[in-house]
């Protein structure tokens, strides 16, 4: 599936501000589910999950940041 720049900067936008906080509530939820592991594998939990929301979306981050190729 091949999306255009616009389309791309447009799904970012929508990742950031609605995906990004509904994965924070629902790794927060999980994590209060547990019983508090030790501090140091909690911050390696939330070091992971923080890498880990956006593997699935790395090809729509690609490039964002620079000048529209198509221009």
């Amino acid at each position: 599936m091949k999306l255009s720049y616009k389309a791309r900067r447009r799904l970012s936008l929508v990742l950031l501000l609605v995906w990004l906080p509904l994965f924070v509530v629902a790794a927060v939820s999980v994590m209060n589910w547990l019983d508090r592991p030790p501090l140091w594998l909690e911050v390696l939990i939330y070091a992971g999950l923080g890498v880990i929301w956006a593997l699935p979306f790395r090809f729509v981050f690609r490039g964002i940041g620079k000048p529209d190729p198509d221009a």
